[in-house]
């Protein structure tokens, strides 16, 4: 039976956070009006309908993080694995392979971003999850020189990512949450780590859009990535 699993990347120290509201484990577990920032997560992809969680530590805290899911959410079932390295987001992702089976939809999420409004909202979930492909979610900013930025077709339909180009081919920057088909273990093994020795997000995608198979979802609303103080303060700005 088809599925779709939400993978959570929770690895990251979050070293821009560290000493903030004297945070001195991972940023995951930073308060954030009154909550840690991985309950807020799991809260956000409950309202959008997900239900399976695998959520990615790191070995310093992953006692910690287990500790408080267990303390928020004692009823769900939760699987866990660790980045034992920091090797990049595709990396991170790589680290639930164990759970994913053949026919399963990954959802996959930086537990770091937020966003206003369900970006699957607009997407027929159920055609989604039998289909073959990836989906990622972009935002239109002023800025988009400070990010990976999505050239699009007339039927959205992704032509190319660019990561922080100087000549940016649009606004579309893309965000921290992803679909992928159940090849997206076999094509992250396929991939080179980069010039920074990382396995990026953005070679992952371009090997779907290599394919013809990655579309592009607008978001509405604002998009956080609270990985900064002044994020965080933002968020929580948001959420009163």
């Amino acid at each position: 039976m088809n599925k779709i699993k939400t993978v959570i990347a929770a690895g990251g120290l979050g070293t821009r956070l560290q000493g903030f509201r004297g945070n001195d484990s991972t940023k995951i577990l930073l308060q954030v009006d009154g909550l840690p920032m991985i309950v807020r997560q799991i809260n956000q992809l409950l309202s959008w309908g997900m239900s399976e969680f695998i959520i990615i530590t790191n070995p310093s805290f992953d006692n910690m993080i287990k500790d408080v899911m267990i303390q928020y959410f004692p009823e769900k079932n939760i699987k866990y694995t660790i980045q034992h390295e920091q090797r990049g987001i595709s990396h991170a992702l790589l680290c639930a392979d164990e759970y994913i089976d053949s026919g399963d939809t990954v959802l996959f999420i930086l537990g770091d971003n937020f966003f206003q409004n369900d970006p699957t909202e607009s997407i027929n979930i159920d055609e989604v999850i039998n289909k073959s492909g990836a989906y990622i979610f972009s935002h239109k900013v002023d800025n988009p020189e400070e990010f990976g930025v999505a050239e699009l077709d007339a039927e959205n339909n992704v032509v190319s990512i660019e990561e922080k180009p100087i000549n940016p081919k649009s606004n579309n920057a893309v965000v921290g949450v992803y679909i992928y088909d159940d090849t997206v273990m076999e094509k992250i093994k396929t991939l080179k780590p980069s010039a920074r020795g990382e396995y990026e997000v953005t070679d992952l995608n371009n090997l779907y859009i290599e394919e013809g198979m990655c579309k592009n979802i607008t978001l509405r609303g604002w998009w956080i990535d609270a990985g900064t103080p002044e994020r965080i303060i933002e968020l929580e700005s948001k959420l009163t």
